[in-house]
Order: structure tokens, then C-alpha cells, then sequence
């Protein structure tokens, strides 16, 4: 979207959605109004690369992810840096801490500074933030997720699939008793995901929930020792508990070391990501692998590619693990 066509949506001049847009000179409030409405409607973001520097073309790329606490984004970065960095473009990082309005913020600002492209973590977006994507004119990349409609280019994995694959795990384990722990499910749309599709796995087999914590902030090692002493302090019958991720999972692990619980006998444990610091712990955890390198770089080689949209599947893999 251009300035005109800002100003005819607007029905002023050119000069006037300018000035407005840019906050410069003076309005009335009709036609201010006018003008941000017709921007926001139309998904226009202003350039801030004016002149010269517009015309030549720019070697930025924005990436939004939503947290550098867990090493999975890290890798993610990892990933598409090398492929970015090998070609000549250079990364421009924005962290949203899962907040919607803040991705959608980011978004704005990366966009503004007129991006060679923009890879973004997960398909859930606000509705702006979706209009401002599609309307970028670059190259969109949504990273880590497969389950539900991209804007241009979608590369990761089918979280759904990873909840019912680890379900089928335990079950065929034998494990009947089975409970879950998870973190802030609103905000992490993947976690909710893959807690949709454990649980659709767990009916295929006759089975419920046998009991749940699911902590109201990020994940992390203290949050999930402090939701397994909880859960088993309510529910001492369960037999598995299914993890939103290793950080929550090795928390768990850590509980059950401090109480004499033994691993798997008494309770088997089960996580999400493969992290190293779960796959090298005395008992190794039993988890899915994801291939967070690989999609960074394989998103970084689709946004510079020429190739029409659609969506790469990266498969994750099952870690059998001494924990269940």
C-alpha cells in the first residue's frame, strides 16, 4: 500500500495524508481522523528509509520470535542467520514475549524500515497484524507450525500431530493414568496445540486426563517442579505426566530426584523440543526432537528463493528416552 493510496481512501491530497501520517504541520481532526483511519483499513506503514536509501534495495530481514529464554528460538535464529548472513543480509531480531499486540507492534515498526523480508514464529496473529503482513508486498515466512492457514509461506511441523505422538507413546507403554502440565496455554498457541491433540489421542484410546496444572506464567525448570509437587500432592495415583516442553519437563524430573520417586517405575515423565540439556541428563528424557535449526534455515532459504507460496513440513522426532 502507497501513500495515494492512503490519501484517496482518505479523499485528501497526497501533501495531507503526509503530513498527517508523518505528524507534521497541522490538521483538523476530521481529516486526521480520516487519514489514520484510512491507513489502518489499508495496512499502510510508512517508510522510514526515505530517499535515496529507498531505491536501493535493502539487505534487511526482520525476525519476530517470542522469546530468547528458551533455547529452542535461539536455534531458530541460529538457523536462518547462517543462510542470511551467507547471502548478504542481516537480521534484524524483535522478541514479542508471546504478546499478540506486541508482535503486532513489531511488525509495524520492522515493516517501516522496509524489509527485504519477515519471518515470523506461529500462525496465530492479531487481525492487524495479519492485514499488515499480507500487505507487505515481501516475503512472509511463518515458522514452527503447520496446523491452521498461513498469509504466504509456512514452514515447521504439525504441533496436533506432535501432541497425539507422544499420547501413543505412553499409552503403548501402558501407562493409563496420565496427567498433564503445561504453562500459559492463552498466550502459546503451539503448546495449546499439541495439548489439543494429546488429548485426541488419549479419547481414541478411551482415555481422560487423569489430572492437569497448567501454571499461568512462561515456562520454565522451577515451574515445572513446583506444578508436578502440586499435581502429585492432589492426584498421588498418576502414573505419566506429558510436559508442554523439556524446560517444564526436566523441572519434573529434578522434583522426582529431591522426592525418592523413581523414574520410570513409579512415574514416567514426557516432554516437547529435545533440548540437549534433557536428551544428556542422567536418565534422558523421553521426548519429541524438533528440527529448530533446520527450519530456520530452511525459512531463510524459502524467503530469498523465487518459489510460489505453500507450506514444508519438517518432520520432529521421537526420543524413546530412559524416562517412561
Amino acid at each position: 500500500m502507497t501513500l495515494s493510496d492512503v490519501a484517496r481512501e482518505a479523499g485528501v491530497g497526497e501533501s495531507t495524508a503526509s503530513r498527517v501520517l508523518r505528524r507534521q504541520g497541522s490538521s483538523s481532526p476530521e481529516t486526521r481522523e480520516k487519514v489514520l483511519g484510512a491507513a489502518a483499513r489499508l495496512g499502510y506503514v510508512p517508510n522510514r528509509l526515505a530517499g535515496t536509501l529507498a531505491s536501493t534495495g535493502s539487505n534487511l530481514i526482520g525476525i519476530i520470535v517470542p522469546s530468547l529464554a528458551n533455547i529452542v528460538f535461539p536455534d531458530l535464529l541460529r538457523g536462518a542467520g547462517a543462510v542470511l548472513g551467507a547471502a548478504g543480509f542481516r537480521s534484524v531480531i524483535g522478541v514479542t514475549d508471546y504478546e499478540p499486540d506486541s508482535e503486532e507492534h513489531l511488525v509495524e515498526s520492522l515493516l517501516s524500515w522496509r524489509p527485504a523480508g519477515l519471518m515470523v514464529a506461529g500462525l496465530e496473529h492479531t487481525a492487524r497484524t495479519r492485514l499488515l503482513l499480507a500487505a507487505a508486498g515481501i516475503r512472509i515466512v511463518e515458522m514452527l507450525d503447520t496446523d491452521g492457514e498461513g498469509i504466504d509461506t509456512v514452514v515447521g511441523f504439525s504441533n496436533r500431530e506432535a501432541g497425539r505422538v507422544s499420547a501413543r507413546h505412553l499409552i503403548a507403554r501402558g501407562y493409563r493414568r496420565i496427567a498433564y502440565i503445561g504453562h500459559d496455554l492463552g498466550r502459546d498457541r503451539r503448546a495449546a496445540k499439541r495439548r489439543e491433540g494429546f488429548l485426541a489421542a488419549l479419547a481414541e484410546a478411551g482415555l481422560s486426563l487423569a489430572a492437569e496444572d497448567v501454571v499461568r506464567t512462561h515456562s520454565s525448570v522451577g515451574a515445572g517442579r513446583e506444578a508436578l509437587d502440586r499435581l502429585l500432592a492432589r492426584h498421588p495415583a498418576v502414573d505419566a505426566v506429558y510436559f508442554s516442553n523439556d524446560d517444564m519437563a526436566i523441572g519434573g524430573y529434578f522434583h522426582c530426584l529431591a522426592r525418592g520417586i523413581a523414574v520410570p517405575t513409579r512415574l514416567a515423565l514426557f516432554g516437547f523440543n529435545g533440548l540437549d540439556v534433557a536428551r544428556h541428563a542422567p536418565q534422558p528424557l523421553s521426548t519429541l526432537l524438533t528440527p529448530r535449526v533446520a527450519i530456520g534455515a530452511t525459512s531463510a532459504r524459502l524467503l530469498l528463493a523465487d518459489d510460489p507460496p505453500g507450506v514444508t513440513t519438517l518432520d520432529f522426532e521421537l526420543i524413546e528416552g530412559a524416562t517412561s
